[in-house]
């Protein structure tokens, strides 16, 4: 435990959220002045509620996406009975396993694969707030795409492509699963939660040269390992999200999350899902590749993108006509969304 905490303290890609955006709230207030609106970034995503603030329906938001790039989904609401959600999957023809995750929410809490309709059940019984079910995806691949385009251009830019490693570690034919955690130096520190995920696995010994994929929820929280690549962004890739942009009406900020095969088809625009669509609040999250960034390089990409964001929605309002969210709305909000997180918090310790 002490080894733990020593790494996550001296490695600043552990550090809490705070420790980046804290330092940058002077930019913060500089850009709000200058827009003489402290809500100002409300404007960016007009066809998401306050622009991805992070009280958005992630349901909602994401049937924005064209039909062929969105995974099968349901909103399970928390009043549902369970055999109508039942009925509801099976009629949007939604296998097991599936994801199931709150319609509210962010870096990866309470997300969750599903395996048995049994499982699910229990789930929803344990987490009474409304629930996104999605199918799914067996592709090889995901990562993060952070796009941006101003309102007034036909082009966008890729400002950042964030590769996932999935914590995986390889049998020795000997050592336990838990052995194997333990000797991970990178998976041990997540071991609270892989011992959840693999309760009934951890005292078995896995074939030799196995590879056991530990997690497939793509979250830096539950040990999925962030890889910068910006080397992949290419103009293929840029028109190809140029395209999604305009066939997604009203969104002009923000990082995609997907699964896919290969760059080559997203490149071509084929064979790809989106699972989320992040707004105003997603984070490049490029910069949480340590051996490639520093924290100061993080800090500034931050700004950086929080530049980007200005331009786009000072143009929404002031050539397009979009209202800023009031300060006292927003504030409002975000204080429901703070309400809201430690009451999913507090069930997910039960």
């Amino acid at each position: 435990m002490l080894n733990k905490k020593f790494h996550k303290t001296f490695n600043w890609e552990h550090w809490p959220s705070s420790m980046f955006y804290i330092p940058n709230l002077p930019y913060a207030f500089y850009l709000a002045s200058k827009a003489k609106h402290s809500a100002f970034f409300s404007a960016a995503n007009p066809s998401i509620k306050s622009s991805g603030n992070g009280t958005e329906s992630k349901y909602k938001t994401i049937q924005l996406v064209p039909e062929k790039h969105r995974p099968k989904s349901i909103l399970h609401n928390s009043d549902n009975d369970f055999l109508a959600t039942y009925k509801a999957i099976q009629e949007s023809n939604i296998d097991f396993p599936l994801i199931a995750k709150p319609d509210i929410g962010f870096r990866g809490l309470l997300v969750k694969k599903i395996n048995t309709k049994e499982e699910l059940e229990e789930y929803l019984k344990k987490y009474p707030v409304n629930i996104l079910i999605q199918e799914f995806l067996e592709y090889e691949n995901e990562c993060g795409i952070f796009y941006h385009r101003n309102p007034n251009s036909k082009n966008g830019i890729i400002s950042s492509i964030t590769l996932k490693k999935f914590l995986t570690v390889t049998a020795d034919g000997t050592s336990t699963l838990k052995e194997l955690i333990n000797n991970d130096s990178r998976a041990k520190l997540y071991l609270e939660i892989l011992e959840n995920l693999h309760k009934n696995d951890l005292e078995k010994v896995p074939s030799k040269n196995k590879k056991i994929k530990l997690s497939v929820i793509g979250n830096h929280s539950k040990g999925t390992q962030f890889i910068c690549g910006k080397h992949l962004i290419s103009n293929k890739l840029v028109e190809t999200f140029n395209q999604l942009s305009y066939k997604i009406p009203g969104w002009f900020y923000g990082r995609i999350d997907l699964k896919y095969n290969s760059i080559e088809d997203l490149e071509r625009g084929e064979d790809f899902k989106i699972l989320e669509i992040n707004g105003i609040i997603s984070e490049p999250t490029h910069i949480y590749d340590a051996k490639n960034y520093n924290y100061f390089q993080a800090l500034k990409a931050i700004r950086s993108h929080w530049k980007s964001l200005y331009e786009i929605a000072t143009t929404n309002h002031k050539e397009h006509k979009v209202p800023y969210v009031s300060s006292k709305k927003f504030i409002s909000e975000m204080f429901e969304l703070r309400a809201y997180t430690k009451k999913v918090k507090k069930i997910s310790t039960y």
